[in-house]
């Protein structure tokens, strides 16, 4: 320090607290400790810089022509946002037009299995479900509701015996058209209509086929009778028929020779299963032409019934 500015110093400190003050030698020695402090730190930063721009450096020279280069150490990562998982269920296209939209009606009762509406049982057989004769076949007798079988005996099988709602039967007497009026009818029959529960009646008819076909002889009084299917169809939903054939025995019981011949057809509408037993009239036999033709005009009497 310079003589004058040492004189001067002295000065100063003798108009002041000479306590307040300190001596130049002290103000010079904390001066240069500031310096050299400030140097150690700008050294310091300085080799921090340089330090983390040589692990840059490295770290983008080590790192292949295919690696993702990231950002600097100390940088927060960005949070990862994982895109939604994708819908296996393609989205429906929508359309301007109403057809488009989805329905809001109520599903409808499921239909019967041959697709049509569902099947109902009548509970009650009014006298309107059994079939009128043609003009031609009336004897004009008219008919007769009673009780009793409606198949004949077969080997003491009972077919369709379980499931039944409801049964009626009648006897009608009929004629053919070629009789002239006033004769003796020609025939006779046992007609039945049965209502079964769902499910039942197919297995009526199948009932029967076995018992049938497991009844080929039988003895009836004094006569052997046999038990035949017949090849048949056409009639209702399905039908079962079959024969009866025994000798003809005269006024003393007493073969003839011929063979009386009863047709018994059996037919299911639905759940309802009519019968004609075609009994005979004074030992004639059944004849299938008439019984066929009745038999489609019972079938249509049930129909518009069940309608």
């Amino acid at each position: 320090m310079s003589r004058e500015l040492t004189g001067l110093y002295r000065s100063l400190a003798e108009d002041t607290d000479p306590r307040g003050l300190a001596s130049p030698d002290v103000v010079r020695r904390h001066a240069d400790r500031r310096a050299r402090a400030r140097a150690a730190v700008g050294v310091l930063a300085l080799a921090a810089l340089v330090g983390g721009t040589a692990v840059g450096t490295q770290f983008v020279l080590t790192a292949g022509p295919d690696t993702p280069v990231g950002p600097p150490a100390g940088t927060p990562a960005p949070p990862s946002v994982s895109p939604p998982p994708a819908d296996p269920t393609p989205a429906p296209s929508v359309s301007s037009t109403p057809s488009a939209l989805p329905s809001r009606t109520t599903p409808s009762a499921p239909p019967s299995a041959g697709g049509g509406p569902p099947v109902r049982t009548p509970t009650s057989i009014p006298d309107s479900a059994f079939f009128a004769l043609a003009a031609a076949n009336d004897t004009g007798a008219g008919a007769a509701f009673s009780d009793g079988p409606v198949l004949p005996r077969l080997c003491g099988a009972e077919p369709g015996g379980s499931g039944v709602v409801r049964q009626r039967v009648r006897a009608v007497p009929f004629k053919l058209a070629t009789t002239p009026e006033g004769y003796v009818p020609d025939g006779l029959y046992r007609h039945s209509i049965t209502s079964y529960r769902s499910g039942r009646a197919d297995d009526a008819l199948r009932e029967l086929r076995a018992a049938v076909q497991g009844c080929p002889e039988q003895q009836i009084g004094s006569v052997t009778s046999r038990q035949k299917l017949l090849p048949d169809g056409g009639y209702g939903d399905e039908s079962v028929l079959f024969e009866m054939r025994k000798p003809f025995l005269d006024a003393n019981d007493e073969p003839t020779g011929d063979e009386e011949v009863r047709l018994i057809r059996a037919i299911r509408v639905g759940n309802v299963v009519t019968v004609l037993w075609e009994q005979g009239w004074e030992g004639s036999s059944s004849p299938k032409s008439q019984v066929d033709a009745d038999s489609r005009r019972a079938v249509q009497a049930i129909r518009d019934w069940l309608d």
